[in-house]
């Protein structure tokens, strides 16, 4: 594995690796430590915390407190204090937050221990934070701790939102603060919000152009804002003046500050009430013992290993095919996680992923689908080993935009999603239902410019929290229930966000007809959106998702996977001021739009999911639909009255009902015709043994040496060891297939599409020249 080139780990180095023959006193060895402090250019992320997920190592502190402190109903009494601090200081940040993420429930609260391992979180929330919020804090124990510019004190507190140093992703920022006692750090309290905007070079903080890491916006590593309780003005000015919304910035670090200080509280009254050692004590323990059963759960599975594959169809500028691989083994108590195969990084697209945030993920899912009984801390993750290869898109090397890095992340959940379940099986003890994918893409609008109260502003909508809920072994999925990584979560009022924003969701959250993965069980439908701008002279739309071309989830055990996505507008038009000449033009639907198109001088257009930033004129349509959740089982063993309670429900359309599950029913009444419903299935069972072929017969024609000429392919390609990697790299020539080690490939840098096409026009008005010459000439 690679680390980070930064100087100040170069430092660090040779710290620990003297030069051979030499033989420095402490003194001298305090020179060259003073010096190196004094002379360092940069510190970047620090791979040796960084690359590491395992819980800290015991302070002094803590050795000493879980050595005298030994009464577990304390601990208990300890541990149901935070969770009432915590949730209540999470629906402080939800009732008071300014940003569209905090009113809907994107966020944590949480208490870590010294060395940062979250012990417990808000019981609502995005639970990722779990898994990644300790590497701030170890990165500020390491290097500000004890540097006289910066230094730790009572009332201080850190802000940071930088992905590279341990974030979700850019969009979110945190507030950590310590809890000290007698000059000794014993605990932290934390507060993240998924903001929104943050400065990138498109609004709403999850930039889709990005083509650098200076794209991505604001790039806080974890610096001081808050000293001794006081809000550092200085550095709060640099905020505001590095995103859109100023009023945003200054609302919700006080938001933050206010629930972590609720929390602070309730901590202060705890250990005055029961010691220092027993408050330390309860929270170490909680990450120790859930270290501790998370090796006895994986004990229990079934030696053997599990491969899930998953795809993005879209740099988000461009179709290609990119692969995140993910291998699991079980042997004994160790599970391992195999990302090895996932392709390579596109040094200027922004769907690559550091470690951390693919990491977080993980934890997302084994704390969410796995084992949701147990408390939402590091030590969830700790004992599962994670082999990755630095510079692939999940583990994007320091210099890669990340502005979209969820498409690696939202892959990492799927990916242990549906392992699981197909592990689970033969666990004997179940703590989860079998559940298949649930839907794992942010199908939502991004918005910008100027309010219709005059204000410059960025973020999105709520609608990405109605994601489709997988199949149950027993029961269809939800529709439209919550996001993959927060439960609970709300999708919000249209009608109170028009007083803040000047447009309109013309269509929203209505289901749309078949949007579901078909099964034993149904996934959850997914709904579509129809938005317009109105009443602004500067507005515009984004939407940064992938899945239009290849499907984002599969199903399980038989069940199909969710349709594919695309994004459709028709410009040109304004629809508020044909309604006002013909109500019926209100009837929309993107169906009837886009096949019937009814809008005379309307510019119809289908596009992939990763729109980048487009003007929009007043009353231009925009509509995309929502995903639906993977489908459980054989279709054909779905029971015939429940396809026809969603056919008489516009759930489904009689094509679905009668070629995917193959049911008959009488056309007048819609009763099903059981007898027929049995001979129809019976014939389909018989056609597909005719269908089917020996597997070795099968593999030896489907399976191709390298994918398809043509195909712009990322990832390695046959057996599951080779560890070849293929890629497309672009040359004068055009596109060329490469491949070899992660390390014997070139850079991957995609060429500007916009250059591309006026290239290709520049070709063609050269020909259009010459044959208009060719044609003088003759007339001559």
């Amino acid at each position: 594995m690679s680390t980070d080139d930064t100087i100040a780990h170069d430092r660090t180095h040779e710290h620990s690796h003297p030069t051979p023959g030499t033989h420095l006193t402490a003194e001298e060895q305090q020179w060259v430590d003073d010096f190196m402090n004094d002379t360092t250019l940069f510190i970047g992320p620090d791979p040796e915390i960084m690359r590491h997920h395992n819980i800290a190592g015991r302070t002094v502190l803590e050795e000493r407190a879980l050595a005298e402190e030994s009464d577990p109903l304390r601990a208990d009494r300890i541990r149901r204090r935070l969770a009432g601090a915590l949730d209540e200081a999470f629906e402080m940040c939800e009732s008071m937050g300014a940003a569209p993420g905090a009113k809907w429930a994107d966020l944590s609260a949480a208490v870590y221990t010294a060395s940062g391992d979250v012990s417990y979180m808000s019981n609502r929330g995005v639970i990722a934070f779990s898994a990644v919020l300790h590497h701030p804090i170890r990165h500020i124990m390491k290097y500000w701790k004890d540097e006289p510019t910066v230094g730790i004190n009572p009332g201080d507190g850190f802000f940071h939102n930088d992905a590279r140093f341990g974030m979700v992703h850019n969009t979110d920022q945190s507030m950590l603060v310590p809890v000290m006692r007698n000059g000794e750090i014993i605990a932290w309290v934390g507060a993240t919000i998924h903001e929104g905007e943050n400065g990138a070079c498109e609004p709403g903080g999850m930039p889709s152009g990005s083509e650098t890491p200076f794209d991505d916006g604001l790039r806080a590593s974890p610096i001081k804002i808050v000293e001794q309780g006081k809000l550092r003005r200085d550095l709060l000015t640099f905020l505001q003046h590095s995103t859109r919304d100023p009023k945003l910035m200054l609302a919700d670090i006080k938001v933050k500050m206010g629930a972590v200080k609720r929390v602070m509280d309730i901590v202060d009254r705890m250990i005055d009430e029961y010691g220092v050692d027993a408050f330390v004590a309860a929270i170490r323990s909680t990450v120790e013992n859930v270290e501790e059963e998370v090796r006895r759960r994986i004990s229990a599975m079934p030696d053997g290993t599990v491969t899930v594959n998953q795809f993005v169809d879209s740099t988000l500028k461009e179709n290609i095919l990119i692969k995140f691989a993910c291998r699991i083994t079980v042997k004994g108590d160790r599970l391992i996680v195999d990302l090895r195969g996932t392709g390579p990084e596109i040094i200027n697209r922004a769907i690559n992923s550091p470690l951390g945030s693919t990491k977080a993920f993980f934890a997302q899912a084994i704390l969410s689908y796995w084992w949701p009984d147990l408390p939402r801390s590091t030590g969830a993750l700790s004992p599962i080993e994670i082999i990755s290869e630095e510079g692939t898109w999940a583990d994007c090397s320091y210099d890669a935009p990340t502005g979209q890095n969820l498409q690696a992340s939202f892959r990492a959940f799927t990916a242990l999603q549906s392992a699981y379940a197909k592990l689970q099986f033969s666990v004997e003890k179940k703590y989860a239902n079998v559940i298949a994918p649930w839907f794992n893409q942010i199908n939502n609008f991004l918005w910008g410019g100027t309010t219709q109260h005059g204000e410059q502003v960025g973020n999105l909508c709520a609608d990405l929290n109605g994601m489709g809920g997988g199949a149950k072994a027993f029961r269809d999925g939800e529709d439209a229930v919550a996001p993959l990584f927060c439960a609970m979560a709300d999708t919000g009022e249209q009608e109170i966000m028009e007083e803040e924003v000047p447009f309109l969701q013309l269509v929203s959250k209505r289901v749309v007809r078949d949007n579901q993965g078909f099964g034993k069980y149904r996934g959850g439908m997914g709904y579509e959106m129809i938005v317009a701008a109105r009443n602004t002279p500067n507005w515009g739309f984004m939407t940064v998702t992938s899945g239009a071309k290849f499907s984002s989830v599969a199903g399980l055990f038989g069940g199909y996977g969710c349709p594919t996505y695309p994004l459709a507008r028709v410009k040109g038009i304004n629809i508020f001021e044909l309604a006002k000449k013909d109500n019926s033009a209100f009837d929309l639907s993107m169906e009837k739009v886009m096949n019937e198109r009814p809008y005379e001088g309307g510019d119809y257009t289908s596009y992939h999911m990763g729109l980048q930033f487009d003007l929009a004129r007043e009353g231009e349509l925009y509509m995309i639909s929502q995903g639906c959740g993977g489908g459980y089982g054989d279709v054909l063993e779905r029971d015939p009255e429940l396809v026809m309670e969603d056919l008489r429900d516009g759930r489904i359309s009689e094509h679905v009902a009668r070629e995917i599950y193959r049911v008959v029913w009488d056309e007048d009444s819609l009763v099903v015709d059981r007898d027929e419903t049995g001979k129809f299935r019976d014939a389909e069972r018989r056609d597909r043994l005719r269908r089917g072929r020996p597997y070795p017969e099968f593999v030896s024609e489907f399976t191709t040496v390298e994918p398809p000429e043509g195909l712009a392919y990322f990832g390695s390609w046959g057996q599951e060891n080779d560890d070849r990697l293929f890629a497309t790299v672009w040359g004068h020539d055009g596109p060329e297939r490469v491949s070899g080690r992660l390390e014997e490939l070139p850079l991957i840098n995609v060429p500007n599409r916009h250059v591309l096409k006026i290239n290709a026009l520049e070709h063609r008005v050269r020909e259009l020249e010459e044959r208009t010459g060719e044609y003088v000439a003759r007339r001559s």
